[in-house]
C-alpha cells in the first residue's frame, strides 16, 4: 500500500483505504488512520471504511473520526461536492441566490472535526463554483437556517449539527429553497452526485481563500434582527407579559440555545428566564448530562430543578443543543416536577395558538382556512379541537420535514397554517421557520405561561381543561434499543404474516381486538376501500400502526436516526368520559399486551429504554 504500508489482506477494504489517504489532507485523520493499518486494527478499519455514510433524507449523522463512514473533512468536502452538483443542475440562477450555512457547537479534537470546520469547508467547495455563500459568523440555532432561505430566497441551507445526539457525534441537515427540510427523490439525487464527485476539487479545501472571498457574506446581524421581529406577529399580550410575576428557568444543555432565548423573552416583553449557569455556555463535551437530549425527562433537568427550587421558580424550559426543539415542566402543588410529554405541550400550544387566533379574528368564516398539523405519530387531540371548532386539520408521516413541505404547500394556496407539532417536542408554531422551533415556542410558551397565571391556571390545570372540553388523549411513548437489523426485519415481518399466514395482520393482541391496520411500508390499509394507505409509503423505514376496538391506536416503528424500535400508544376519549384513572390503567394494560405480543423483547433480546 502507499506510504509503506503493509495491506491488510482484504482488497475491497485496501482500495478505500488507499483512496482515502490520496484524497484527505487532515494530518490527525490520515494519522489515525495510519495508526490503524500499522497496528492492524482490523474491526476499527471495517467500521471506518466499509460503507460510506448514506445521504437521506435528514442528510447525514454520524460519528466525527476518520474514514467513508465518519463525519470528517474530506465526507464533508465529498458530500458538499455531490450538494453543490445536485443543485447545480436544478437550478438556472444557483450563481445568483446562493446558499446559506449554519453550524452549532460540536468539536471533536481527536480527528480535528468540529462544526464550524465543516461549515468553513462546505462554504469553500462552494465558493470554488462560484456561487455566492452566507456562512454564519457565529453558532446559531438550526432553525435560523430555514428562517435565512425563505427570507433571503437563496436555493438551499445546510446546518451542521447532530442536533441532541451523543457528543461524538455530528450531522449535515439540507433544506430547500422552500424553506423545508429535503424530501425524496432530492436526497437519492444527492447522494448519486455525491458518489460521482468523490475526489476533492483543486479549491475544496481552500477555507483560508474562501473565507475571504467577496462571496462570502455574514448574514448574521440582519437575520438576528428579522427573525425576531418575524416572531413577534406571534406575542399577543405584551402589557400581560410586561408585569408577569411568574418565574421561570431556562437550560440550553450546553448548546447554543442560551443568548437566543433570552432575546425572544426580550421581543415578547418578558422578564428573562433564568439561566441554568452550569450548562448555559456552549461545550461540546455536554459535561454535566449523560445524554443531552430534554426528551429523555427528568435526568437532562437536574440542574434546573436546583435552580427553580433556590428561585422560586415554578416552570423550567429545555432546548435540545440546536435549540429546534423545546421540553418543558412545572412543578406540581405536591412539590414534584412534572414534566410534560411532547404530546401534552402540543395540546398546550395548539390550544393556545387558536385561542390566541380565535381572539384576533372575529369573521366566523375565516376559520374554514386555518390548518393545524401533526404527525401521524403524534397526538390526535387537534383533530378533535378542529372538529369542534372548524377548522382543518392534516396528518403527514413522521418528521418535520413532511409538515415543513406541507404546510409550504398549503401557504402557497393561500392557506393559513397555524401551528404544526411532532411527539419528539417539535413545534412549529410561527411558519417563517417551516421547521421545528424551540426558540420561537419557548417565547410563546412564556407568553402562555404568563396569561394562565392571570387566571389563576397552571399548566397542569389548562391540560385538564382542554382535555375535558374536547376529549381525553392518554398516551404512552418508548422504544427498545436493537443493533440488529435482522431481528427487526423478522419482528415486522412476523406481524405481516401473522400465525405463519402470509400478508396476514393479526386480528387482537391479548384481550384487545384490533380493528384496523396500516403498513406505511408495504402501502396497505385495511381502512381504505381499495387496501391502499393514503400517507406515502417507504420501504426502506418499517412501520405499522394498529387501530383497536377501545379506541387505542398503536404505531411500531423504526428510527431513522438511531438504533431503535419505538413505539407510540394512545387513548382517545369522547368528550365527558373523564375516569383518567381507568383510561390510565387500560392504556398501560394494551401497551403491556403490544409488549409482549408483539416485541417479544426477551426472545428478540430487545434492550428497554434506560431509565
Amino acid at each position: 500500500m502507499e506510504d509503506g504500508l503493509k495491506p491488510t489482506g482484504d482488497t475491497k477494504l485496501d482500495q478505500a483505504i488507499r483512496q482515502w489517504l490520496r484524497y484527505d489532507r487532515n494530518p490527525k485523520t490520515i494519522s489515525l488512520v495510519q495508526d490503524m493499518v500499522k497496528d492492524g486494527s482490523m474491526e476499527a478499519l471495517k467500521k471506518c471504511f466499509s460503507s460510506r455514510m448514506e445521504f437521506g433524507t435528514a442528510g447525514l449523522r454520524a460519528a466525527m473520526g476518520p474514514g467513508i463512514s465518519c463525519m470528517n473533512d474530506l465526507t464533508i468536502i465529498q458530500t458538499t461536492q455531490g450538494f453543490c452538483r445536485y443543485l447545480e443542475q436544478s437550478f438556472g440562477n444557483l450563481k445568483e441566490r446562493g446558499v446559506v450555512i449554519g453550524y452549532d457547537a460540536r468539536a471533536h479534537p481527536t480527528s480535528g472535526g468540529s462544526s464550524k470546520r465543516f461549515a468553513s469547508l462546505a462554504a469553500a467547495v462552494f465558493i470554488s463554483r462560484g456561487v455566492p455563500v452566507h456562512l454564519f459568523s457565529e453558532i446559531t440555532p438550526t432553525p435560523f437556517v430555514p428562517f435565512t432561505v425563505s427570507h433571503l430566497g437563496l436555493c438551499a441551507g445546510i446546518m451542521v449539527t447532530a442536533s441532541h445526539n451523543p457528543k461524538q457525534d455530528n450531522g449535515y441537515k439540507v433544506y430547500w429553497e422552500n424553506g423545508a427540510q429535503i424530501v425524496s427523490p432530492h436526497d437519492s439525487g444527492i447522494s448519486k452526485a455525491i458518489e460521482e464527485n468523490l475526489e476533492p476539487w483543486p479549491a475544496s479545501w481552500n477555507t483560508e481563500e474562501a473565507l475571504k472571498a467577496t462571496l462570502l457574506k455574514d448574514p448574521f446581524q440582519d437575520i438576528k434582527t428579522q427573525y425576531f421581529q418575524a416572531i413577534q406577529k406571534h406575542c399577543h399580550h405584551r402589557e400581560i407579559n410586561k408585569k408577569s410575576e411568574v418565574k421561570i428557568v431556562h437550560t440550553s444543555v450546553h448548546g447554543v440555545g442560551h443568548t437566543f432565548v433570552q432575546s425572544a423573552f426580550k421581543a415578547f416583553d418578558l422578564h428573562p428566564p433564568y439561566p441554568v449557569e452550569e450548562q448555559k455556555d456552549p461545550d461540546p463535551e455536554f459535561p454535566t448530562v449523560k445524554y443531552p437530549n430534554p426528551e429523555e425527562g427528568k435526568g437532562v433537568l437536574t440542574l434546573s430543578f436546583a435552580l427553580a427550587e433556590r428561585e422560586g421558580a415554578s416552570v423550567v424550559l429545555a432546548n435540545d443543543p440546536d435549540a429546534d426543539r423545546l421540553a418543558i415542566a412545572e412543578k406540581q402543588e405536591s412539590g414534584q416536577w412534572r414534566v410534560f410529554s411532547g404530546n401534552e405541550l402540543g395540546t398546550l400550544l395548539g390550544w393556545w395558538m387558536f385561542h390566541c387566533w380565535s381572539e384576533q379574528n372575529s369573521d366566523a368564516a375565516a376559520v374554514k382556512n386555518l390548518y393545524m398539523l401533526a404527525s401521524t405519530v403524534s397526538s390526535k387531540i387537534l383533530r378533535a379541537i378542529a372538529l369542534k371548532e372548524g377548522f382543518h386539520f392534516e396528518e403527514t408521516l413522521t418528521g418535520f420535514k413532511w409538515m415543513g413541505n406541507r404546510a409550504k404547500d398549503l401557504l402557497d394556496q393561500g392557506k393559513s397554517v397555524l401551528f404544526a407539532f411532532e411527539e419528539a417536542i417539535g413545534y412549529m408554531c410561527c411558519n417563517s421557520v417551516l421547521d421545528k422551533d424551540g426558540v420561537s415556542a419557548a417565547a410563546i410558551a412564556g407568553e402562555m405561561i404568563s396569561y394562565l397565571a392571570t387566571k389563576s391556571k397552571s399548566l397542569s390545570q389548562q391540560l385538564t381543561t382542554i382535555f375535558e372540553e374536547y376529549g381525553y388523549h392518554i398516551s404512552k411513548n418508548s422504544y427498545f434499543i436493537c443493533h440488529d437489523q435482522e431481528v427487526i426485519r423478522n419482528l415486522f415481518e412476523r406481524l405481516r404474516n401473522f400465525g405463519g399466514k402470509k400478508d396476514s395482520y393479526p386480528s387482537e393482541c391479548g384481550r384487545f381486538s384490533i380493528s384496523a391496520v396500516r403498513d406505511l411500508t408495504t402501502g396497505y390499509d385495511s381502512n381504505q376501500p381499495d387496501k391502499k394507505a393514503i400517507l406515502p409509503t417507504s420501504s426502506s423505514s418499517q412501520m405499522i400502526t394498529f387501530t383497536f376496538s377501545n379506541g387505542g391506536v398503536a404505531t411500531m416503528r423504526t428510527s431513522g436516526t438511531e438504533p431503535k424500535i419505538k413505539y407510540y400508544t394512545e387513548l382517545c376519549a369522547a368528550p365527558g368520559n373523564s375516569d383518567v384513572t381507568h383510561l390510565k390503567k387500560e392504556l398501560d394494560d394494551l401497551v403491556d399486551a403490544i409488549v409482549e405480543n408483539f416485541f417479544e423483547p426477551v426472545k428478540n433480546k430487545l434492550q428497554p429504554k434506560p431509565e
